[in-house]
């Protein structure tokens, strides 16, 4: 069985989190949707919100879990028995600070990141500019999965 973590804060999950996770579904028997946990980070949604967005949007998709995470990814893809790790790419920059993690991570467990790159009608969304679209009073429905609703 093929097992691939995707790990991440999704501060909140936008459509290129779920254009990765969807296109990735063929490639593994279960994709674990991990949110890390940091302590020391300021979110904007509570971790409930959180696991709720994902949760709501991926609700009839059995392949998929929704947990959450403390300390490094790789010692969690460890405990879960997890193949692969799954990462998005939407530019150099981020290919970049991916490459020197996954680097990292396959010499201390193993584990190889698997990248996908996030569509182009997707590439630009990133969870920073959607918080400060909803900041700013913006319409930031058109960048997240219609589970994200802000009351």
């Amino acid at each position: 069985m093929k097992k691939a973590v995707f790990p991440g804060s999704f501060d909140p999950i936008t459509l290129g989190h779920q254009d990765i996770i969807s296109r990735a579904l063929p490639l593994f028997d279960e994709i674990v949707i991990a949110i890390g946990i940091n302590d020391d980070k300021k979110y904007m949604f509570t971790l409930e919100e959180r696991l709720q967005f994902i949760k709501d949007t991926f609700k009839n998709e059995p392949k998929i879990t929704v947990t959450t995470y403390k300390g490094l990814t790789i010692d969690y893809c460890k405990e879960v028995n997890a193949d692969y790790m799954l990462r998005g790419l939407r530019n150099p920059a981020d290919f970049e600070f991916e490459k020197a993690i996954a680097q990292t991570n396959r010499k201390l467990s193993g584990i190889d990141t698997l990248f996908l790159l996030t569509s182009a009608e997707t590439s630009y969304i990133s969870s920073s500019i959607v918080r400060d679209v909803l900041r700013n009073g913006g319409d930031y429905t058109i960048l997240v999965p219609d589970s994200v609703r802000v009351k």
